[in-house]
């Protein structure tokens, strides 16, 4: 029996399970039209290689990478593409994106793929390229490129493979109703996966004790491998990454690190089930199983949802009650985020459709002034200080939210769920963190610009005293030709010493004033601040999850900062001594 750790914090909401778990796993009518977007849960858009107009069919490849965060996009059916343009998306920020939109025509042909039956003798960046092409990103809700976590580079080594099938989330049932059914396909996968990392030596799967027969059907199936289903106290977040971690081997993940860090890999276990699918049947991802749950709607039950397939399409499909809806969430109660148009497509993180009554969740009352009362702290699964962030966050005070580790809030919603004042914290902990990394990226382009304008300067001051030796040149060529035309005695010959006075004479019109040489160090000087101020941040960062290898690069990056800035510091000293 494993030993197992307890996570600070947490909550016990209801997790309103059952009714969505008394069905099978149902298909979904094929929709008339599927909009795909090209973005990923990071903002790089795949590059669409498909026009309008285009036939396709189910599986084909309609957008390549582009970054290395890009997802490739593939056809859901067979179809035209009937339209390439930005669409409004299911994400918090209800903003538009590029999509690309295909009409489907009835006959949902497949495109020819190929398959690995035999993928235990392809190399691990063979494999990890098979399921960067077919799409795969993580289905738990991040839609991290699983391929891009599973590249591991020759410097690190992954010790545990950790399957996130916990799934604590309020209503949702996905993974549940996947692991009942599909059990036996979810090893096949981890088998994949165990390929692509060079087999790691423990292989864990972590779920919830409140999914019985999901614990049964993967116990069974697990038999006579070295994979271990390990049951854990069912708690809210016990689902997140570093919780997780925790619960099953007692490792904390440092602040802001990956757990490759600590020679660990999560995946969660739909993930699993696409790279099996991806390898072994060489179907690109597609589809995924989604919970459509909630009062407001009569049926409720998880279905494999192609795609692109609309919103309204399976709202329809279960009974929907709009006069019933209090609120529509893309999403669980605790981290999902409210829809306000049905006219938005699934993506590849869409877990759950929640529907909830007014009687489920009231309509939410104006929030009230903070009380400190203190019960955020207690159920903070990060074991952070919310009502500090909170204050914070209000007063857009970056350096302290940093200092109190904001980018360590994994958004759960706990503290949100247990405020007597109703406040959103955990919008506001989202908002910072937008702006911080809006600032962030504006202070690398300006230090990035600035470069680029120094090193055009210093381009320029060249071509210009190449110019001038060549106008110097002739000058001597053409005044010597004058001397001997007047005199009528042959030309002279250009000494050394001729060229020595041509080069002090250039040296003396080309001489910078002590005012442009003073401007000048000063635009030099605040670059290398801005330089030694992010080789202090790197190295912070490193010394608390990087190798000892990064920490001497990292200092040594440190030092030649200091000696930069220190050496303008006393060249700009001694001109305005001058």
């Amino acid at each position: 029996m494993r030993h197992l750790w307890e996570t600070p914090g947490g909550v016990h909401p209801p997790d309103n399970k059952a009714q969505s778990q008394t069905m099978s796993i149902g298909q979904v009518p094929l929709p008339k039209t599927l909009i795909l977007p090209l973005n990923s849960a990071f903002d790089e858009v795949a590059k669409a290689s498909v026009r309008i107009g285009d036939r396709v069919l189910k599986g084909q490849k309609i957008a390549d990478i582009q970054g290395k965060l890009s997802v490739a996009v593939h056809a859901s059916s067979s179809g035209f593409v009937t339209s390439i343009e930005p669409r409004t998306i299911a994400h918090p920020s209800g903003l538009s994106t590029p999509c690309i939109e295909i009409t489907t025509d009835g006959e949902d042909r497949w495109i020819e793929s190929k398959t690995y039956p035999h993928y235990q003798h392809i190399d691990p960046p063979k494999l990890c390229d098979i399921i960067a092409q077919a799409g795969i990103a993580g289905m738990g809700g991040a839609g991290f490129p699983s391929a891009v976590k599973l590249a591991i580079d020759g410097e690190k080594s992954v010790d545990t493979l950790i399957i996130n099938a916990t799934e604590c989330e309020p209503y949702i049932t996905a993974d549940d109703m996947l692991i009942r059914e599909r059990a036996a396909e979810i090893i096949k996968g981890i088998d994949v996966i165990n390929c692509a990392l060079s087999k790691p030596k423990a292989v864990l799967i972590g779920i919830e004790n409140n999914k019985p027969d999901a614990i049964k059907a993967l116990q069974e199936h697990c038999k006579g491998t070295q994979i271990e289903v390990v049951p854990v106290p069912t708690k809210y977040p016990s689902g997140g990454e570093k919780q997780l971690i925790y619960i099953l081997t007692g490792k904390e993940l440092p602040s802001e690190a990956l757990p490759i860090n600590i020679g660990m890999i999560c995946l969660n276990i739909a993930t699993v089930f696409a790279i099996k699918r991806a390898v072994i049947d060489g179907q690109p991802l597609i589809s995924r199983i989604t919970t459509i749950t909630g009062q407001a709607c009569d049926i409720n039950r998880n279905y494999e949802v192609l795609i692109g397939t609309s919103v309204e399409h399976l709202l329809k499909l279960n009974g929907f009650n709009r006069e019933r809806c209090s609120r529509l969430i893309v999403g669980g109660p605790m981290m999902g985020f409210t829809l306000s148009s049905t006219n938005v497509p699934v993506t590849k993180t869409s877990t759950c459709i929640l529907a909830v009554s007014h009687q489920e969740m009231p309509d939410s009352s104006p929030p009230q002034p903070c009380i400190r009362c203190g019960l955020c702290a207690e159920v903070c699964p990060a074991s952070l200080l919310p009502q500090q962030l909170y204050w914070y966050a209000k007063a857009a005070d970056h350096e302290r939210l940093q200092a109190h580790h904001l980018f360590d809030c994994i958004e759960c919603g706990a503290c949100s769920y247990v405020c007597p004042s109703k406040i959103p914290l955990v919008q506001h902990y989202r908002g910072s963190k937008g702006d911080i990394l809006t600032a962030r990226a504006e202070k690398t382009m300006a230090s990035k610009a600035r470069e680029r304008f120094e090193s055009r300067a210093v381009r320029l001051e060249k071509i210009d005293s190449q110019r001038e030796t060549k106008r110097e040149s002739r000058k001597l060529t053409s005044n010597n030709a004058e001397q001997q035309r007047v005199s009528g005695k042959p030309p002279l010959t250009t000494s050394a010493e001729d060229i020595i006075k041509a080069a002090q004479l250039r040296v003396q019109t080309k001489k910078i004033s002590p005012e442009k040489q003073k401007a000048k160090l000063e635009r030099t000087l605040i670059a290398a601040q801005i330089r030694l101020e992010e080789a202090q941040q790197r190295l912070a960062d490193v010394l608390e999850s990087g190798t000892v290898d990064q920490q001497t690069q990292h200092k040594a990056t440190l030092e030649g900062a200091k000696q930069k800035v220190d050496k303008t510091q006393q060249r700009l000293a001694k001109i305005k001594l001058q």
